[in-house]
């Protein structure tokens, strides 16, 4: 995950298992963490199921780690509100509106139009707002502002978020247009490269001014030449006050002062049982951001996190991606606590400790490799609590930090989450997807044998050393590709790992048994990466999600480069379309062709050259060959998302201190999306 980088990793997020493409996980837990009856799935609707995720491990830590867990998981569920706020400014005013009907409508409940209504509510929380969490489209509802007024008038005994005056007729007015009239604000992010990206985007981040202001605002006050520079902007919102562009800064005493508040309130919990006092100066850095909204005190926080490679809790919290921001600077709230597997950890040591000799032999121009690489640490983990971006869609893998002068002079943190991907596999063991999009059963077979170990390396490659690969050259940053800076950064990650998991080195590290591994993985970037992905896509849409981009582009570009050697061949069974790779060597060869041409690209900050290879190969979708896959996959009954619900914490005290803290993994759906708005609402709805 990255400012400069664009560093997580959401391969994941959604189709399970075969079915996805996703990055599992293996060994993962041992078998006795899989505790006989274990519900995984805990819901299902529209496009999306709700997981559980098993938190292995756990018991076996000492009081104060399981204390320090716990302070730090309330510091992650504290910014709720403030990633919602970010995705739209009426997103808590309209969540506030679902939560009250939810649990104080008196009315039919067997009306199907509360079905449709409960549907609707399910996934705007799935999405922190009214726009879908992938493809950033607005929601639809099922049913009418006639019904919603019926709702809101029968709503008895919970507050409903109504202004100074206002009536719930009132309220239902305001939110008629922002809900059922597909015209206002229909796109969170605008990736439309003709049009304004700021006023095209419905996303929270500006307000009232244009993309052109936004960019003479920082051209002033960037200084190309600083060699240290701080992510700017990557933590307020520009607004016009008194026809002047400005900033509005998060800080306790500034933006979401109230939920920022309570954040440092339990972190400062935290670092009163931190494990060492390296860990608690990581803390105490953060909060002293936090305060004062100092971008340099957050480069402070991230060079003395990323040193903390001996504690066994470690976390992410702070406004950290920019993937929602269509000009690629300001970053998204997110937490995500964790701990470490030291058995499975193993596994990304070797990747790490070799990083040097993968990135002297990468196939890029020498003027873009790093002559020194340093600090690279990676471990795979164990998730304890999902906030803000993380939750309920998570990450499956990490990288930071995010400032590239912070990575290239001291190093870069990797993890891989284990327990995360561990639920996805239990989830998904007996889907009739791979079976629908597999050519063959040898290719199954195949994947079912090696695709788990194939996409463990993947991701690790991805992770560990795809982000933190290359350098910039002077004067260039991530801003220089504006909207395409994601999904080209993706893909270069994508294409590091590609090319590098095919490399005898991986047998010769005992991390592939043989290169018949490398080939399952090959298999799955082609086949998801031009047809299976496409169920995420609405008929008649383009690609617009950043991932999803940066791997169609680089699949459509091997196969199109390889049709004069026939390497990846379009075939027809049965009247089904299928991608089959025919020479594994060649392909390889291709992925590195195009990683040296990604490279040149981000090193450069050549925005034509990114902007022509995203929209010539990453953006337009076959548009018969996608009813075929929707056709294919409708039929299947599955959900192409995927999201969790989190553990519920409960502290036993005794004489007014913390002994112990219990796990409980029941909590439902709707159980907890309840709880966590009566109890983590901090911002007052607009």
């Amino acid at each position: 995950m990255n400012m400069k980088s664009s560093l997580l990793v959401l391969v994941c997020i959604g189709l399970a298992g075969l079915a996805a493409g996703c990055k599992k996980k293996e060994p993962g837990p041992p078998p006795a963490a899989a505790a006989a009856g274990f519900q995984w799935k805990v819901d299902q609707f529209a496009d999306l199921q709700v997981l559980r995720y098993q938190v292995p491990g756990f018991e076996g830590l000492t009081p104060a780690q399981k204390e320090l867990v716990y302070y730090l998981s309330e510091a992650a569920l504290c910014g709720r509100d403030i990633f919602f706020d970010q995705n739209y400014r009426h997103n808590l005013k309209i969540r506030h509106t679902l939560d009250a009907v939810v649990a104080g409508y008196k009315g039919d409940r067997t009306d199907p139009r509360w079905g449709e209504f409960m549907t609707y509510v399910k996934q705007v929380w799935f999405a922190d707002g009214i726009h879908h969490h992938y493809s950033n489209d607005k929601f639809a509802p099922g049913f009418d502002a006639e019904y919603l007024a019926a709702l809101v008038k029968g709503t008895e005994g919970v507050p409903l978020p109504l202004a100074d005056g206002q009536s719930a007729d009132d309220l239902v007015a305001f939110l008629r247009p922002i809900l059922f009239d597909p015209a206002v604000d229909a796109k969170k992010v605008s990736q439309d490269s003709t049009k304004d990206l700021v006023t095209n985007s419905a996303v929270n981040f500006y307000e009232g001014v244009t993309q052109a202001e936004v960019e003479a605002y920082y051209k002033g006050i960037v200084d190309e030449k600083d060699e240290t520079p701080v992510s700017y902007g990557l933590n307020t919102r520009v607004v016009k006050k008194d026809g002047r562009v400005a900033e509005e800064v998060a800080k306790v005493d500034g933006l979401y002062g109230p939920a920022i508040a309570k954040i440092v309130f339990w972190l400062e919990k935290a670092a009163g049982v931190a494990e060492n006092d390296l860990q608690k100066q990581v803390i105490e850095a953060l909060i002293a951001h936090y305060r004062t909204g100092d971008l340099e005190k957050f480069d402070d926080y991230n060079v003395l996190w990323v040193g903390d490679t001996a504690s066994l809790i470690d976390f992410v919290n702070g406004f950290i991606e920019v993937y929602d921001d269509p000009l690629g600077m300001k970053a998204s709230w997110e937490s995500l606590v964790n701990f470490k597997d030291l058995a499975a950890t193993k596994r990304a040591d070797a990747i790490s400790a070799n990083a040097q000799w993968f990135e002297d032999r990468s196939p890029v121009d020498a003027r873009f490799k790093k002559k020194e690489v340093k600090g690279v640490s990676a471990k795979v983990i164990t998730a304890a609590m999902l906030g803000g971006a993380c939750y309920p869609s998570t990450p499956i893998g990490i990288n930071l930090p995010n400032a590239n002068w912070i990575r290239k002079s001291y190093g870069s943190k990797s993890v891989t989450i284990e327990n995360i991907t561990y639920a996805y596999d239990q989830s998904s063991l007996k889907s009739p997807f791979g079976p629908e999009f597999t050519y063959s059963a040898e290719l199954l077979e195949r994947a079912r044998m090696y695709g788990p170990l194939a996409g463990n390396i993947h991701t690790d490659l991805h992770e560990v050393l795809g982000h933190g690969s290359g350098q910039l050259l002077p004067g260039v940053g991530a801003e220089s590709l504006k909207n395409y800076h994601s999904p080209i950064e993706e893909s270069r990650a994508d294409l590091f790992a590609l090319y590098y998991i095919m490399d005898d080195k991986m047998v010769e590290l005992g991390l592939l048994p043989s290169l018949e591994a490398a080939k399952a993985e090959y298999d799955l970037q082609i086949r998801n990466g031009l047809m299976t992905q496409l169920v995420r896509i609405q008929p008649g849409k383009t690609v617009e999600q950043a991932h999803m981009r940066g791997r169609a582009m680089v699949s459509h570009w091997v196969y199109e480069k390889g049709k004069p050697e026939n390497v990846i061949e379009r075939v027809a069974k049965d009247g089904k379309t299928y991608f089959v790779v025919n020479d594994y060597r060649k392909l390889r060869g291709l992925f590195g062709r195009l990683l040296a041409e990604v490279q040149r690209i981000t090193s450069e900050g050549d925005y034509e050259a990114a902007r022509d290879l995203i929209e010539t190969y990453g953006v337009q979708v076959d548009q018969e060959l996608h009813k075929e896959v929707l056709d294919r996959y409708a039929k299947l009954h599955l959900a192409p998302y995927s999201g969790f619900v989190n553990p519920v914490y409960t502290p036993v005290v005794e004489n007014g201190r913390i002994v112990d803290v219990k796990i409980d993994l029941t909590e439902g759906y709707v159980e907890q999306m309840l709880r966590y708005g009566r109890t983590y609402s901090f911002l007052t709805p607009r």
